[in-house]
C-alpha cells in the first residue's frame, strides 16, 4: 500500500447532492482547489443505492447544481403528478450528478476526485480497492455527510424478522414475479407512501394493501412549489395564506386547522390528527389514490414479524408466510441535531431553508466565498432544524423566517438568490408586474402578516418550550 499527499484550499467529504451543490458554487465564485471524496463509485450520494422508481418529490428545477439544469423545463403530461413540472426518476439524477463531475467538475482542473474510497477523519482516507492511504493538507474540510440520508437498501430494520417472513427492502419491489396473498407496507413516511403510489398505480387492490403507519404526518401540497409564473397562485399564494394563518391563529391546535383550512398542510386521513411533519410532498392527484387504502394500521411500530402475526408496539396483527412485507421504516435524514455550520477550519452545511438542503448548501458556499468573519457567516447561516414532530413546523417556520429577513437587508444576497436558479422563488417575486393587482394582493397580504406571524411563532415555541420543561408528574396531571 502506497501513502500519497495532497493538498487543496478545501477537502469536501461526501458527493451526494450537498458535496456537489457546495463544490460548484466554490468553482463559479472563487478560484479554490478541491479534493473530494466519497465511498461510492459514482457522484450522486444515496441515489447510487436509490429504489428503481424513485422520483424527486419537489420539481426539478430546484434540485443539483447551481450551474447545471436538472428540469427538463416541462409539466408531466400523464400519471399522478400530470399537470405539474417534471420530477426527475432515480436514474436521471445519477447520471446528471456523474455528468457534472465529468464535464464540468474536472475539466476544471481544480477538483480532483476520489471515488470508492474512506474517509478516516483529519484529512485522511483510504481506497477501497488498493488499499492506498491519502493525507490532504487542506485550508479547510466540508463534512457534506452530515445531513446523511439512510435509504431501504442499506437499512437494518429495528424489528426482529422471522424464519419463513416473505420480507423484502422496497428497492426489490419490482423483482416480484408471483402475487402474494396480500402486501404489507411497513412505514407512513415518504418512503411508505411511495411503495403504496406504486402497488395502485401498478393495478394492485387497494383492499391488497395493509399499510402500517405508527404516526400519521403532516403532508405539503406539491402544486404550492412550482416554479412557473401559471401557478403564482399556489406557490406565493400559500406563503400569504401560511403568513395570515399563523397571524390569525389563537393556539397552536388552532395554527394547523388554519394551514389545512388554507391548503398549506394536507393529511391523507381528515379524521386522524397527525404528529409527525417531515415535509413529504404529494399531489393532489396522489393524496385521491393514498385515501383509496382502507386497511391503515395504528398501533405504533412494529417490533417483530412472525410466520403468522405481526407483533405492534399497541397490539397484533395478522398476517401469512404468503403475504409480502415491505420495509419503509427507514427514515430519509438520521441527523435532527443541529451545530455552527462555521467553526474554525470545519464547514458543515445544513438547512438554511426549510425543504432545501441543495440550495441550503450551495448558499452556505456562496457566504463561505463572500465573507471573511465566522460570526458574519453564522449570522447569515442559521440552521433551520429538520422537523419530525408536528410542532417542529412552528421552529422549523422560525429559523426560515429569521434567515430570510437577515437576507433581506443586504442587497449582494437578494442579487444572488435572484440569480440562482436553486432558489427559483425570489425571482418569481421579483418579476410581478406592478400592474397586476392580484398579483400584488397576494404580496400585499405576505408583508402585512409576516411580522404578526412571527410573533405568534415565537410565542408557540416559549410554550412548547415551557411545557417540555415541566416534571413528568405535572404534565400528567395537566
Amino acid at each position: 500500500m502506497s501513502d500519497y499527499h495532497l493538498e487543496a484550499d478545501y477537502l469536501i467529504v461526501g458527493t451526494g447532492a450537498v458535496g456537489m451543490a457546495f463544490a460548484d458554487v466554490l468553482l463559479e465564485e472563487t478560484d479554490a482547489t478541491i479534493v473530494m471524496v466519497d465511498r461510492h463509485e459514482k457522484p450522486g450520494g444515496h441515489w447510487n443505492l436509490a429504489y428503481p422508481f424513485v422520483t424527486l418529490h419537489q420539481p426539478s428545477a430546484f434540485y443539483g447544481v447551481s450551474s447545471c439544469e436538472l428540469s427538463k423545463g416541462r409539466k408531466d403530461q400523464v400519471g399522478l403528478n400530470k399537470g405539474l413540472n417534471d420530477l426527475a426518476t432515480g436514474a436521471e439524477i445519477s447520471a446528471y450528478f456523474d455528468d457534472v463531475m465529468r464535464h464540468r467538475f474536472l475539466p476544471s482542473g481544480r477538483v480532483k476526485y476520489f471515488p470508492m474510497c474512506e474517509y478516516r477523519g483529519e484529512g485522511r482516507f483510504q481506497s477501497c480497492l488498493t488499499g492506498s492511504n491519502y493525507q490532504v493538507s487542506a485550508g479547510k474540510t466540508v463534512d457534506a455527510t452530515y445531513l446523511k440520508t439512510t435509504v431501504p437498501a442499506n437499512h437494518t430494520p429495528s424489528f426482529s424478522v422471522a424464519p419463513g417472513v416473505r420480507f423484502m427492502p422496497l428497492n426489490d419491489l419490482p423483482k416480484v414475479s408471483s402475487p402474494p396473498a396480500g402486501y404489507v407496507v411497513i412505514g407512513g413516511g415518504k418512503t411508505g407512501i411511495d411503495a403504496c403510489l406504486w402497488l395502485l398505480e401498478n393495478g394492485v387492490d387497494p383492499d391488497s394493501i395493509q399499510w402500517i403507519v405508527s404516526r400519521d404526518a403532516w403532508l405539503l401540497d406539491r402544486r404550492n412549489t412550482q416554479p412557473t409564473e401559471e401557478f403564482f397562485e399556489y406557490t406565493i399564494g400559500a406563503m400569504a395564506n401560511q403568513f395570515e394563518a399563523i397571524a390569525r391563529s389563537e393556539s397552536i391546535n388552532d395554527l394547523f386547522e388554519r394551514l389545512e383550512a388554507a391548503g398549506v398542510l394536507l393529511r391523507i386521513d381528515p379524521t386522524v390528527r397527525p404528529s409527525m411533519f417531515h415535509g413529504a410532498t404529494v399531489s393532489p392527484r396522489e393524496l385521491e389514490e393514498l385515501r383509496r387504502i382502507r386497511q391503515v394500521v395504528r398501533k405504533g411500530r412494529v417490533t417483530a414479524l412472525e410466520p403468522d402475526r405481526i407483533l405492534l408496539e399497541q397490539g397484533n396483527l395478522a398476517t401469512s408466510p404468503d403475504h409480502l412485507h415491505i420495509d419503509c421504516s427507514a427514515s430519509a435524514i438520521t441527523n435532527l441535531d443541529t451545530k455552527p455550520i462555521f467553526t474554525g477550519d470545519l464547514i458543515t452545511p445544513q438547512t438554511v431553508r426549510s425543504y432545501q438542503p441543495v440550495f441550503s448548501a450551495a448558499f452556505v458556499a456562496h457566504i463561505e466565498a463572500a465573507y471573511e468573519k465566522e460570526s458574519d457567516k453564522n449570522r447569515l447561516c442559521g440552521v433551520v432544524p429538520l422537523p419530525n414532530h408536528d410542532t417542529d413546523w412552528i421552529r422549523m417556520m422560525i429559523g426560515l423566517m429569521m434567515n430570510q429577513y437577515q437576507w433581506s437587508q443586504h442587497k449582494d444576497i437578494r442579487a444572488w438568490l435572484v440569480n440562482n436558479r436553486l432558489d427559483g422563488m425570489s425571482r418569481m417575486i421579483r418579476d410581478v408586474d406592478p400592474e397586476d393587482q392580484p398579483k400584488q394582493a397576494i404580496l400585499k397580504r405576505m408583508r402585512d402578516n409576516a411580522m404578526p406571524a412571527m410573533a405568534k411563532l415565537q410565542a408557540y415555541a416559549a410554550q412548547i418550550k415551557a411545557r417540555n420543561a415541566e416534571p413528568a408528574h405535572e404534565a400528567e396531571g395537566a
